[in-house]
C-alpha cells in the first residue's frame, strides 16, 4: 500500500496527462459524427462559447477541489465538511464506470481496425464495410477479445503508478498522436472537393442553432474534457501546490479542442471529397458508423490511403487508452484507499469490474440484443445516461457546492495556489461568478430542453 500520496514529477508530465484524459475517443470519435449531424460550423461555435464561458470554469473547479482535498472522489464532499453529502460522491465514481463499460469495447473496435489497417484490407471502395462492421461488433467471441486487449494496454500504465506510468506513457502518446492526426488531416485537406467539407465545419450557419445543438454541444464538452467524470478530482489531487491552475484548465480545454477539429478536419472534408469524386452526396449523417463504416470506404478510395488509415486508427487507439487511463485511474484510486489495496491488486480489481460490464456491452450488440432499458440495447443504455444524465447530475452538484457550501476566500485560495499564481487576478473573479451563478443555470436549462425536447 502506498505511504503517501503520489505527485506529478513535472508540469509537461502534468499537462500533457491532463490533455491526455481529455483526448480521446470524444475527440476522435464522437466529435466529428456530432459535428456533421448538428450544423458543422454552428455546433463548433457554440461548443466554443460553452467551452469558454462554462467549461473551462468548471474544470478549474473541478482540479481545485481535486488539489484542496487530495483524496478519492468517494470521500471529496466528506473532506470538505460535508459528510451528508457522500452520496454524491459515489455517484461520481459510478460515471466512470458506466463510461468504461462501453468505452473500452469501442476500444477494442479501435484495436481491431488498426489491425485490419495495418493488414491493408482498407483498399476496395465498393466493399461492403458497414456488413464487415455489424458482423464483427455482433459476433460473440472476437469483440470481447479486443476489448480485454484494449483494457491490457490501458491497465499497462496504471500499474506503474502516477510518476512511473501515467504521467511517463502520456508523453509519449500525445507526441505520436499530435503528429499522426495532423498528417492525416492535411492529407484530407488537400483532396479535391476537401474544400466543401472545410467549409461545412468551419463556416457557422447560424440558422441551424437550435435547442438540440445546445444540449448536444454541452454534453459533448463536458464529456470530451472529462468534466463531472471524477478524473479531474483524481488528477488534482496529484497536483503540486505551487501548480498554476488556472493556466493549467486553459490549456487542457485548448488543447482538447483543438484536437477535436483536426479530427474533424482529417475527417470531414476527406468524406466529401469522396462524395466528390464519386459524384454522391457525402455521408455527414452516418452517426456512430462514420468512423467505421463510411471512412474504410474514405480510406480505399483516396490515394495512399492504405497509409492513412494506419496513422487514422493509430491515432485513434492511442487518444482512447490515454483517455481510458485516466477513468482507470479513478477507480484504482477508490480501491486504494477505501478497500486498502495496494496499486498492483486495485488495478487488476478494476479491471475485472471492467471487463465483466464491458463483456455485457460488447454482447448487447448481439447476443444479448434482445435485453432493452428504456428502449435502448445496454451499450446504448449506458452511452446515454453516462452523458445525459449523470455527467451532468455530477458536474450540477460540484459546481452548486463549490459555488454556494465553499467560502469564496478558500476556494480562490486553493485556485490561486495561495496566491503563488502568476494569471491575472479578474480570471479568478471570473470564475467564480461563473461557477456560482452562470454554470448551474446552464446545466440546469440545458438538463430541462433535454427532458422536454
Amino acid at each position: 500500500m502506498e505511504k503517501k500520496r503520489e505527485r506529478f514529477d513535472s508540469r509537461i508530465g502534468m499537462i500533457l496527462a491532463m490533455a491526455g484524459s481529455a483526448v480521446g475517443l470524444g475527440n476522435l470519435w464522437r466529435f466529428p459524427f456530432l459535428a456533421a449531424q448538428n450544423g458543422g460550423g454552428a455546433f463548433i461555435f457554440v461548443y466554443l462559447i460553452l467551452l469558454l464561458t462554462i467549461c473551462i470554469p468548471v474544470l478549474m473547479t473541478e482540479i481545485t477541489l481535486g488539489r484542496k482535498c487530495r483524496t478519492n472522489v468517494t470521500r471529496v464532499y466528506d473532506s470538505l465538511g460535508a459528510p451528508r453529502w457522500r452520496w454524491a460522491g459515489f455517484l461520481t465514481l459510478l460515471t466512470p464506470i458506466v463510461i468504461m463499460a462501453f468505452y473500452t469495447v469501442v476500444g477494442g473496435w479501435s484495436v481491431k481496425y488498426l489491425v485490419q489497417a495495418c493488414a491493408f484490407r482498407f483498399t476496395a471502395p465498393d466493399a461492403d464495410y458497414a456488413g464487415a462492421f455489424g458482423g464483427f461488433i455482433s459476433s460473440t467471441w472476437e469483440p470481447l477479445v479486443y476489448t480485454i486487449i484494449f483494457l491490457v494496454i490501458t491497465a499497462a500504465a496504471n500499474f506503474g503508478g502516477v510518476k512511473n506510468g501515467i504521467e511517463r506513457f502520456s508523453k509519449p502518446m500525445m507526441t505520436v498522436l499530435s503528429v499522426t492526426i495532423i498528417l492525416v488531416a492535411i492529407r484530407a485537406l488537400t483532396l479535391p472537393g476537401a474544400s466543401e467539407g472545410t467549409k461545412y465545419l468551419l463556416i457557422p450557419d447560424f440558422s441551424k442553432i437550435d435547442g438540440k445543438v445546445l444540449i448536444t454541444a454541452l454534453g459533448q464538452a463536458f464529456m470530451s474534457l472529462s468534466i463531472g467524470i471524477g478524473i479531474l478530482l483524481t488528477y488534482g489531487s496529484y497536483v503540486k501546490t505551487k501548480e498554476d491552475i488556472a493556466m493549467t484548465a486553459i490549456t487542457t480545454g485548448l488543447i482538447d479542442t483543438l484536437f477535436a477539429i483536426i479530427a474533424g478536419l482529417a475527417i470531414i472534408p476527406a468524406v466529401y471529397a469522396i462524395a466528390f469524386m464519386n459524384g454522391t452526396a457525402p455521408a455527414v449523417n452516418a452517426g456512430p458508423g462514420l468512423v467505421f463504416i463510411t471512412l474504410p470506404g474514405v480510406f480505399a478510395s483516396m490515394p495512399g490511403g492504405s497509409i492513412i488509415a494506419i496513422l487514422f486508427f493509430l491515432s485513434l487507439l492511442l487518444a482512447a487508452v490515454t483517455s481510458a487511463i485516466s477513468m482507470l485511474e479513478v477507480i484504482v484510486r477508490y480501491f486504494i484507499e477505501e478497500w486498502k489495496q495496494s496499486r498492483n491488486a486495485a488495478v487488476i480489481t478494476s479491471m475485472i469490474l471492467i471487463i465483466i460490464l464491458g463483456c455485457v456491452c460488447s454482447l448487447s450488440q448481439g447476443t444479448l440484443s434482445g435485453v432493452s432499458i428504456l428502449g435502448m440495447n445496454i451499450f446504448d443504455f449506458f452511452d446515454v445516461i453516462s452523458s445525459d444524465v449523470l455527467i451532468t447530475v455530477g458536474s450540477l452538484i460540484m459546481v452548486l457546492f463549490a459555488g454556494w457550501r465553499i467560502k469564496k476566500a478558500g476556494f480562490l485560495d486553493e485556485l490561486t495556489g495561495h496566491n503563488t499564481s502568476t494569471t491575472p487576478r479578474w480570471i479568478f473573479s471570473f470564475v467564480w461568478f461563473m461557477v456560482r451563478w452562470v454554470a448551474p443555470l446552464i446545466i440546469i436549462v440545458i438538463m430541462l430542453s433535454n427532458i422536454l425536447l
